[in-house]
């Protein structure tokens, strides 16, 4: 699978938005196809917090839990997901939170991975592009609830979405 990325500027502060991405075991309220999330373990690895998650997504006829290794390093406002265990090959995905001048957040969201199964992989392919818009703006719809919509109306602030094949 090609890797996707993709930009948003929303009006919500950098802090805020890292804390709500940041809220794993909130995932299943809002976050299409996540319906369960679970943090076994919070350590502390320097000045980062580094938890180790379990999700469980479901599409359709399957249903498939994973285990992540999710390091959120506040200063740099970056989370960085790495697979521990599941269904993928491989998985990592990246957020960045860049602040604005003006008080808003640039979103960086990057997601590589691969199943195992050649039969999930052709199904979850051929819809995952739309799926990876669907996750990035089921948080700003989130941070919409609950910060308020500070006068954005939805659609403002174009995406940005590009795929490459280059590692990051």
């Amino acid at each position: 699978m090609l890797p996707l990325e993709q930009t948003r500027d929303v009006p919500y502060a950098a802090d805020d938005m890292f804390e709500l991405v940041a809220a794993i075991d909130r995932y299943p309220e809002f976050l299409p196809w996540c319906n369960g999330a679970r943090i076994r373990r919070r350590e502390r690895e320097g000045a980062n917090e580094v938890l180790l998650a379990d999700l469980i997504v479901s599409y359709k006829v399957f249903r498939e839990q994973f285990t992540s290794r999710v390091t959120l390093d506040r200063e740099a406002r970056l989370i960085d997901v790495a697979y521990v265990q599941g269904p993928f090959k491989y998985l990592h995905n990246k957020w960045q939170f860049e602040a604005l001048p003006d008080g808003g957040t640039r979103i960086h969201f990057f997601i590589d991975f691969e199943f195992r199964s050649a039969m999930l992989q052709k199904m979850i392919g051929t819809v995952f592009a739309k799926a990876f818009a669907r996750m990035m703006q089921a948080f700003i719809d989130r941070a919409d609830a609950l910060y308020g919509k500070s006068g954005r109306s939805s659609g403002d602030g174009p995406a940005l979405a590009t795929s490459s094949a280059a590692q990051d």
